[in-house]
């Protein structure tokens, strides 16, 4: 397969065929992110993508899922999408899922219409990252958008039928905004309600615009329990129905997962067990990092 630079994809994209269709990230501004610095956005041209489909052809008997790198390939025009989707049904005709990144402007950018096609040309999950639901830490973040228009566009793909799955960032918001973050996200993914939540925390990493602001006292990170209490402060909120939740990353202290409102008790008191810890303030002893 041709490639260029690193490859991101969600963890339960672990198995799939990934073709970039776009290189690098549409945005590519927010303060805590270095996953495609190195990258200039384009967008590939669909005959090389197709090129790339029928390499992974010839390479794999049995391909079920596709992702679509890399960070934003939602951006794609619809009818260069419907091309490649088209071209995934024929010569992929074992493949039950398409997926994509797809940035909140990305994804306001496309009609209902638009969306609802896609989905019946095999597009089945959207990854969306949320990050946080205040506005305030979106605004510090850069993130380009704003909480209303989130919303406004993780409903658009629920409405769609398209499955829709986002991340959020513990700690994001410092030791000053934690509280708010924990409310205020809450808040976004129970006017979402999304397929799936994925909570990942806080890495730093160097050269971002974040990492200078830790290192200058601007930015204080929250310890590992005070994740987890803001954790618990976001859960306790949460009124989401048949939605698959996560915080199982190696970037997390401790492992949570069940599905809401069915195990939101019991994710609860695995929180209040992780709280019980007498080490859990050695960061590097529980991220699997």
């Amino acid at each position: 397969m041709r490639y260029e630079g690193a490859l991101y994809r969600p963890p339960s994209e672990a198995y799939s065929l990934i073709i970039q269709a776009t290189i690098g990230c549409s945005h590519n501004k927010c303060t805590f992110c270095s996953m495609y610095k190195g990258k200039q956005f384009r967008i590939r041209n669909t005959e090389e993508i197709i090129e790339d489909l029928a390499l992974g052809r010839n390479h794999y008997k049995n391909v079920t899922r596709i992702f679509l790198a890399d960070g934003d390939a939602l951006t794609i025009k619809t009818e260069e999408l419907v091309k490649i989707l088209k071209f995934i049904k024929e010569t992929f005709p074992e493949c039950e899922r398409v997926g994509v990144y797809g940035s909140p402007k990305s994804i306001l950018n496309k009609t209902s219409e638009e969306l609802s096609l896609l989905k019946s040309l095999g597009l089945g999950i959207i990854y969306l990252g949320i990050e946080s639901g205040s506005d305030k830490i979106l605004k510090a973040i850069n993130k380009g958008v704003n909480s209303k228009e989130i919303i406004e566009a993780g409903r658009k793909v629920v409405d769609s039928d398209i499955e829709l799955s986002v991340t959020l960032i513990s700690g994001i918001g410092g030791k000053e905004n934690s509280l708010e973050h924990g409310i205020e996200s809450a808040r976004v993914i129970n006017e979402i309600k999304p397929n799936y939540v994925g909570l990942l925390t806080l890495l730093v990493e160097e050269g971002t615009p974040l990492y200078e602001d830790v290192e200058s006292g601007r930015f204080q990170l929250l310890t590992p329990k005070e994740v987890l209490f803001e954790t618990k402060n976001l859960v306790e909120r949460l009124q989401v129905e048949n939605c698959i939740f996560r915080s199982n990353h190696a970037s997390n202290y401790i492992s949570l997962r069940g599905t809401l409102m069915k195990d939101k008790d019991l994710i609860l008191s695995q929180i209040e067990e992780g709280l019980k810890l007498s080490r859990l303030e050695d960061k590097d002893l529980f991220r699997r990092l």
